[in-house]
């Protein structure tokens, strides 16, 4: 079998008791110590300095999720990181309380036909706050927490759902070759706007040219693409 080519100075240690899907990626892709060094201590100055500025930002938008029927406030689900550690990924709740349980009764109205993928325009699930928090992107607001601890970065593939993985071939499994991030070149570049296919030939294409640069020009490009809305559903 295949497995993740890292250095060992790159490879993670995976704590006792999390579950590690059996994902093996096969990369030639190697970033420099010096690379995820760099890029480590600039998401947590970044994710640290946000989630305390946007504390007041994250109180109202609680009480307002919380006053639309009562439901928790976060979603939590397992998403699939690098090298296919699982873990526990937030996000604002934007749908109601029975939305997973929905969501068989309209696979029939998925926007990625024949995908691996669930993405819907106009998702009757979703509830007015969500809309609004779907369409700015606040509802990612919380995956800072999954950056500060190391889960995540600041920029690479999105997370994927564990279920997704699953289905992936060998091709699609080589996007898990890196850490997942809060936004990537499709985020924008289209957003949900681009099939699945689309989406993993553009997170393959950041693996490969990943770099310092590369990172804050895509951060600087989330600004326009956030404000625009397009392909946020």
């Amino acid at each position: 079998m295949q497995t993740l080519l890292l250095p060992p100075s790159l490879t993670r240690h995976v704590p006792t008791g999390i579950r590690m899907l059996p994902v093996y990626v096969h990369s030639a892709v190697m970033p420099s110590a010096a690379f995820m060094a760099a890029k480590r201590a600039f998401d947590v100055i970044v994710s640290g300095t946000m989630i305390v500025l946007f504390a007041p930002l994250f109180l109202l938008l609680s009480l307002l999720i919380k006053l639309t029927d009562g439901g928790t406030v976060f979603f939590r689900q397992k998403r699939v990181g690098w090298n296919g550690v699982e873990f526990d990924f937030f996000k604002f709740r934007s749908m109601v309380k029975n939305a997973e349980a929905l969501k068989t009764e309209l696979m029939k109205q998925n926007k990625h036909s024949n995908s691996i993928t669930f993405k819907m325009c106009r998702d009757p699930r979703v509830t007015w706050i969500g809309r609004i928090l779907r369409k700015t992107s606040l509802d990612e607001l919380p995956q800072l927490w999954n950056v500060l601890k190391g889960e995540m970065t600041l920029v690479g593939p999105r997370p994927a759902v564990v279920s997704e993985v699953l289905k992936y071939n060998s091709h699609e499994r080589r996007r898990l070759g890196a850490v997942p991030g809060l936004t990537c070149i499709w985020q924008v570049s289209g957003r949900a706007d681009l099939d699945f296919q689309q989406q993993v030939e553009l997170d393959l294409r950041y693996i490969r040219e990943q770099s310092f640069w590369l990172d804050l020009r895509l951060m600087v490009m989330t600004i326009p693409a956030v404000l625009s809305g397009k392909g946020a559903y």
